[in-house]
């Protein structure tokens, strides 16, 4: 079977649909993608692409097509909207010229216009089914994590996101929580909505007890977030945290493995809060580096906004933590809260409640060594039962194979 995978992030950007990529390739499909031209979450293209080279490459056995775009630049609301829309363009203008042919088109859908577009081309043209494999919830996600607040802009967006989802095959979801939202505003039918969680490439077991060390960071308890570095994560309330521990008179290290338009505004306030001597933001890091630092971390910690819609929104940092296997503190509302509370895995508040997190801080501190390591337990299993990457590729190819 011939699939065409349409996403604008793909390696060496750090998204999961690199390893679904590879996985469905494992498993005899032939796999061709469609993306833009690297810039996540820097907002600059990656050293050695730019606008018009490597439109064509190969990584692993996977035939990648890249088309020019916009790049994020900081991320302001403009410069997004012109992101999302030359990917647009681009990549429908590239599926009509497209020789190689294909039996269906799967669509990781961060943003339903940019990858949307040219799946529902594509379908038309060549008469194929696609799925779209819906990551965040638009427009609401988009007005919730930026400063897009034009009611035509997002009158836009949203008429978009109904054509593309009536013209798909299935609306696959990444949260169960994403089913009544998307039937009641975008009006899909329950049998046309399908749950697939998300998944993560396991990581390789490397444990590297003086990695902090190498950075100058000091022995203590060690919170470490990994991730997006934006205005979604909420880091006023980590930062605010940070000084009420530090005032307590707390050793603990906050560590911030990742990047960001947000990233210079958070070292700012470090600076403001006088942090610097417990608030370390290392960088970003390949993946298969992200072990040897887990390894030293206490608590794996997790943030978001307080919205209604982040509320639905499982961010795929929930899945990498799991299968890590080490206790979570989480700043967070909904579906998340309750994962993390059902699977016994960790500490959760409400999403920027600072007192709530810095009590459940004082309390993993207080927590003997054994039963947070029994949390990490609980976690892994959890990821086991819920997320694993087989589980994730068996019902992938039972959506192919049904449809």
């Amino acid at each position: 079977m011939r699939v065409l995978i349409i996403t604008q992030y793909f390696w060496p950007e750090s998204f999961i649909i690199n390893d679904i990529a590879l996985g469905l390739k494992e498993r005899g499909y032939h796999v061709s993608v469609l993306t833009g031209k690297p810039n996540y979450p820097g907002g600059s293209y990656f050293k050695g692409y730019n606008m018009f080279n490597r439109s064509k490459e190969q990584w692993k056995g996977l035939d990648i097509y890249r088309v020019p775009l916009i790049t994020r630049g900081k991320g302001g609301g403009v410069r997004l909207f012109l992101n999302y829309i030359s990917f647009a363009f681009t990549s429908s203008c590239k599926v009509i010229f497209m020789k190689k042919k294909f039996d269906c088109a799967f669509v990781f859908q961060t943003s339903p216009v940019t990858v949307g577009v040219p799946a529902v081309i594509l379908s038309k043209l060549f008469k194929i089914p696609f799925f779209c494999w819906v990551q965040d919830l638009w427009p609401a996600s988009i007005k919730a994590a930026s400063k897009v607040k034009n009611r035509f802009v997002l009158e836009f967006f949203n008429r978009v996101t109904k054509l593309i989802y009536n013209s798909a095959s299935h609306v696959l979801v990444q949260s169960r929580a994403f089913i009544p939202y998307i039937m009641e505003n975008q009006g899909i039918k329950k049998t046309k909505i399908l749950y697939l969680p998300n998944t993560v490439k396991l990581f390789k077991t490397v444990v590297n007890h003086n990695k902090l060390s190498h950075f100058g960071i000091p022995k203590g308890f060690n919170i470490i977030f990994a991730g997006n570095i934006g205005n979604a994560q909420s880091f006023q309330t980590l930062l605010d945290s940070a000084k009420i521990l530090k005032e307590k008179g707390k050793k603990i290290n906050w560590i911030v493995l990742g990047d960001g338009r947000m990233k210079q505004e958070v070292i700012k306030q470090v600076e403001l809060l006088n942090l610097k001597n417990c608030f370390f933001l290392l960088g970003q890091f390949p993946f298969d580096e992200m072990s040897s630092f887990f390894s030293s971390a206490d608590l794996l910690l997790m943030s978001l906004k307080k919205t209604d819609i982040f509320s639905l929104t499982i961010p795929s940092k929930l899945q990498s933590y799991m299968a890590f296997g080490k206790p979570i503190i989480a700043s967070i509302d909904g579906e998340v809260a309750k994962i993390i509370k059902d699977a016994k895995a960790g500490f959760v508040s409400p999403a920027e409640d600072v007192q709530s997190l810095v009590k459940n801080i004082l309390l993993a501190l207080e927590t003997d060594k054994e039963v947070l390591d029994g949390m990490g337990r609980n976690a892994q299993n959890y990821f086991k039962i819920e997320f694993s990457r087989k589980s994730v590729l068996d019902k992938i190819e039972a959506i192919f194979k049904n449809v």
